[in-house]
């Protein structure tokens, strides 16, 4: 079986390069990943990238994941792509996607005011709350409230745990860490339309009808996923309903990576579900073909 030649591993680990960590910050962090959280709670990094550092709130602390060659001595070599967030809270880098937004729509810094996760949603029985909008947006003018939603997604990752990743980061005692030592890839479709689509469907035909609009904020490898910048993208605020903002990781002098400003532009709900799902039913003739490779004789009756 041929070996693996590039693969995704982890790019930044409680808040640092992992490339730039040392045998034994990759000891120490593999050993907070892989104990009971109330064992290690007082161990556990602050966030570099919120406001105060608190504790890592995240499970295994990985902040984003990149994909990588492998050397041939079996370590970690050069990155072969870009950073992918796997964390809501590096978005918060600078409150970057925050103050972008408030500029979009022409807040000024001194005026804008923030809510984090407002209720959006009640249930029908129990009168409490069901669904909350990430962040909000807002200043007051005149005595009037204006105000926009702003959704963070981050992305999920399919394939094996990440256990037995932090075990093989744990035990790479040289100068280079480990090759991952297990197929992990970004779960686009998990993220967009199984996660982000059923949100923007619930809550945007609602800020519709109140006036307002929502803001989401992806990385450029998720909106690149589900087709990129348009042909001829509209930054005009009255010609949809999503405002997208789409951040970039860019590594600075020191080898550390920065959240940048990327592109954004305006979108209708509609199109913004139809790239969300990007996908489409395959030709009857492929389901059958591949149909009839997976068709096997039921199990005999006991």
């Amino acid at each position: 079986m041929p070996v693996a030649v590039q693969r995704f591993g982890i790019c930044e680990w409680f808040g640092k390069p992992l490339t730039s960590l040392s045998a034994i910050d990759r000891e120490r962090f593999a050993e907070i990943s892989l104990s009971p959280r109330d064992e290690v709670a007082e161990s556990i990094p602050g966030c570099p990238f919120q406001s105060g550092s608190p504790a890592c709130s995240k499970s295994g602390g990985v902040c984003s994941i990149r994909r990588y060659d492998r050397n041939p001595d079996g370590t970690l070599g050069p990155a072969a792509g870009d950073p992918v967030i796997v964390c809501p809270a590096r978005f918060e880098q600078a409150q970057l996607p925050i103050r972008w937004l408030a500029e979009v729509v022409g807040f000024v810094t001194d005026e804008a005011l923030l809510a984090r996760e407002v209720s959006f949603m009640q249930g029908t029985r129990t009168n409490k709350p069901a669904g909350k909008i990430d962040l909000v947006v807002a200043r007051t003018k005149g005595g009037d409230l204006e105000w926009f939603g702003l959704e963070i997604q981050a992305v999920y990752f399919s394939g094996r745990g990440m256990r037995s990743e932090f075990e093989n980061l744990r035990d790479s005692t040289g100068s280079h860490a480990n090759f991952p030592n297990a197929v992990r890839r970004p779960d686009w479709r998990s993220s967009s339309a199984k996660r982000l689509m059923p949100q923007l469907q619930i809550k945007v035909p609602t800020l519709r009808r109140w006036g307002s609009k929502m803001a989401v904020t992806v990385d450029r490898p998720f909106f690149d996923s589900i087709g990129g910048a348009s042909s001829d993208p509209s930054q005009d605020l009255a010609d949809g309903d999503i405002i997208w903002l789409v951040v970039d990781l860019q590594s600075d002098a020191s080898g550390s990576l920065q959240l940048t400003r990327g592109h954004w532009e305006v979108l209708t709900l509609e199109e913004s579900c139809e790239r969300l799902l990007a996908a489409r039913t395959v030709q009857r003739d492929a389901f059958l073909d591949a149909l009839r490779g997976k068709l096997r004789p039921l199990n005999p009756a006991d």
